[in-house]
């Protein structure tokens, strides 16, 4: 591309550039995926309490629904790379989309809590499959100048979609006077939580017939004319053959290594595959997800009742949504090493604070928590900074990254095993938290405290930056350390 650059006009890969807003309409389609992720994250926020009420279930078996849908994502996660680079990004997005408009509806007709779990693991799968389709379409789309801010697009709509989940758990909630209340033809209102994810999945599953493919799978499949056309619209005329040469180069490489595998010296695997599992098992440690899933049960022990602490929810995922885009403003002038380091050191200073905080709390014979003041208030104000702290740095920058570190020919599947591994980490740490919050919420905040502090230094020492870097260039930042470690 450098070769080229004198003749390409100024500002043509700006986000406001005509490439660059024909880039964004794309990354937009495909991150409806991540819309889709976060609606499902947070949709049960509203209904666990009934759920467990209705159902008559312990905190046992309350955290394992909830959680059980993450285990779907971690398989459709793992299934995603190879489905899209044998039929498609599109195909596989509409997959998607269909497995997350019957889960919801099942899962708002559920008769028990069993085939509850069973609907919301099908879901899972479908929630799977997008979070990796979505940043890997947006990474091969994007132009390098602009393609850190296209990729959080991903996690704008994830916080989006947790936003609009916690939203309508709200305003059906309080339509019905309660969760628990019948709302419409005899369902209850935690039912209809539920059903309105089919409105989201519709659009997702339309939305996979009007966008186009992926050029460098139309390359890989012998399609150059379309690709060319498709790229035509994205990158200017005097730097289109050579973005064209050097993607079918990259891809005619890739297939003298058809079939390369993951293994490697490092436990098994290549050194840069657990740099990605390593960065989305930290996102997920920190617990934030247990913000999102329980905080409406969480506010509730500060001492609010119900539809406040759904009202607080809610003022949260907004809250989460403007720093997310504030991160995709900074992410490609600041770099994606100091926006990390400054979040690990928010999360771990809020996350202790709250340790601290729940110190003070009392419990009731009915194992309920309560947090007086001036506790109450500052475990608030601390949850909040949390979620600035995160979703400023590590909810989008860890999706940025692992659309940008591994090689092109495992791409997909590394991005799979790395979206797995994520999943399987929202996992324990979801189901694991009405156990041990029951246990102690102080040293519950304190591990998930530690875990920030230690992301820092994971950061600090092994990732480096790759700012502006040609995508198919970033893997070479990891490519020594790798193998050092793997001698080490």
């Amino acid at each position: 591309m450098t070769d080229n650059a004198g003749s390409i006009p100024t500002g043509s890969f700006s986000l406001r550039g005509p490439y660059g807003r024909r880039a964004i309409g794309l990354s937009v389609a495909a991150a409806v995926g991540g819309f889709l992720f976060g609606f499902d994250s947070s949709v049960i926020n509203g209904a666990v309490d009934s759920i467990q009420a209705d159902f008559g279930l312990n905190a046992v078996i309350t955290g394992f629904v909830v959680a059980i849908a993450l285990l779907g994502c971690a398989v459709g996660a793992i299934l995603a790379g190879n489905l899209s680079d044998r039929w498609g990004r599109l195909r596989v997005m509409f997959l998607g989309a269909v497995m997350f408009f019957v889960s919801s509806l099942g899962a708002g007709l559920a008769f028990s809590v069993w085939d509850l779990a069973l609907w919301r693991i099908i879901g899972g799968l479908g929630i799977g499959i997008a979070s990796v389709v979505a940043p890997a379409y947006i990474a091969e789309i994007a132009p390098r100048q602009i393609r850190g801010g296209l990729a959080s697009l991903q996690q704008l709509a994830i916080t989006i979609g947790i936003f609009a989940a916690l939203l309508s758990d709200a305003l059906l909630a309080n339509a019905a006077g309660g969760a628990d209340s019948v709302l419409w033809f005899g369902l209850e209102a935690w039912r209809w939580m539920f059903i309105v994810g089919i409105i989201p999945a519709a659009v997702y599953g339309i939305l996979s017939f009007t966008v186009p493919e992926s050029p460098r799978y139309l390359i890989s499949k012998g399609r150059n004319d379309e690709a060319k056309e498709i790229f035509s619209r994205l990158v200017p005329p005097a730097d289109l053959n050579q973005t064209m040469k050097e993607l079918t180069n990259a891809i005619e490489e890739d297939k003298k290594t058809q079939g390369v595998s993951l293994r490697g010296p490092v436990f098994g695997l290549q050194g840069i595959v657990w740099v990605g599992i390593i960065l989305s098992v930290f996102q997920q440690f920190v617990g934030i997800n247990v913000i999102f899933y329980y905080s409406t049960t969480l506010w509730q022990s500060v001492g609010f009742p119900e539809s406040a602490s759904l009202t607080i929810s809610v003022v949260t995922s907004i809250t989460n949504v403007l720093v997310t885009l504030i991160a995709i403003f900074l992410v490609d002038r600041v770099g994606r090493k100091p926006i990390l380091l400054t979040g690990s050191v928010m999360m771990a200073l809020s996350l202790g604070t709250m340790a601290i905080a729940f110190m003070f709390s009392t419990t009731d014979a009915e194992g309920a928590v309560s947090l007086g003041a001036p506790w109450g208030p500052i475990a608030l104000v601390a949850a909040n900074i949390f979620v600035i702290g995160f979703g400023a740095s590590w909810g989008p920058l860890v999706w940025v990254l692992l659309g940008e570190i591994f090689p092109s020919r495992i791409r997909g599947k590394a991005l799979g095993v790395a979206a797995g591994a994520q999943w399987i980490a929202n996992f324990l740490i979801t189901v694991s938290f009405p156990a041990m919050s029951a246990w102690s919420l102080p040293l519950t905040y304190g591990m998930y405290a530690a875990f920030a502090a230690l992301s820092f230094f994971y950061v600090f020492f092994k990732i480096p930056e790759t700012k502006g870097m040609e995508l198919e260039k970033t893997e070479t930042l990891f490519h020594r350390p790798a193998k050092a470690d793997a001698k080490a």
